[in-house]
């Protein structure tokens, strides 16, 4: 997983509440468990004139041209500011699967639903709560301003506008840990590799005959 420190990025608003997971990817694409190339997916619904199939070459599908992702203002975001309860709906993890493939890095929303929020975290996606005032206002200032980048400070845990403002913000300790270092579950567990190899040496003496193999 890589890590995330600090970035300077492009924003995208999504400017609708309640995006539930069948939305950012829709349940078609839930076949495959590779965690990759669901980026030409994401908001498949919304993206696309005609509906999408897992596999298609979707590079002559026709665009919903108003869509936000399909404007050339918004190309190449990393930043993603959404509405309240973001991610709502069954608990696929295929959808931070398909933000994460798509570009993005960071959600900032007023509020996700409970288990997109803790699989944002185990696929190496921040996602931050801010108030809904300030939300708000970055929407605001997205639309007014073409271009618009935030960076993104998880060390010092601030946000920075364009003008120089500061938004302070709040993360569990170990998911700000996990992410500064690119850690998931997997990597969390091979941190601990040795103490893993010592313990099955020493139940290999202790109990041999749970390592021995029928034949």
């Amino acid at each position: 997983m890589d890590k995330i420190v600090k970035m300077t990025a492009l924003v995208a608003p999504m400017d609708r509440a309640n995006v539930d997971t069948d939305a950012i990817i829709p349940k078609q694409f839930l076949k495959s468990i590779k965690r990759t190339g669901f980026g030409p997916n994401l908001f498949d619904e919304w993206r696309y004139e005609d509906v999408g199939q897992p596999d298609s070459d979707n590079s002559n599908r026709p665009l919903r041209k108003e869509f936000v992702l399909n404007q050339p203002r918004y190309q190449d975001a990393k930043i993603l500011l959404a509405r309240e309860n973001f991610g709502c709906g069954s608990s696929r993890e295929h959808a931070p699967w398909a933000l994460k493939d798509y570009g993005f890095d960071v959600v900032i929303a007023p509020s996700f639903a409970d288990i997109f929020f803790n699989n944002c975290f185990k696929n190496g996606i921040m996602p931050l709560v801010l108030d809904e005032a300030i939300v708000d206002a970055l929407f605001q200032e997205v639309f007014a301003q073409e271009g618009y980048a935030l960076t993104v400070d998880l060390e010092s845990q601030q946000i920075v506008k364009p003008n120089g403002d500061v938004i302070p913000f709040e993360i569990d300790s170990f998911r700000r840990h996990c992410l500064l270092n690119g850690l998931d579950d997997i990597g969390l567990t091979l941190a601990h590799k040795d103490d893993i190899k010592a313990y099955e040496e020493q139940r290999k003496k202790e109990a041999p005959w749970l390592f021995s193999h029928a034949g």
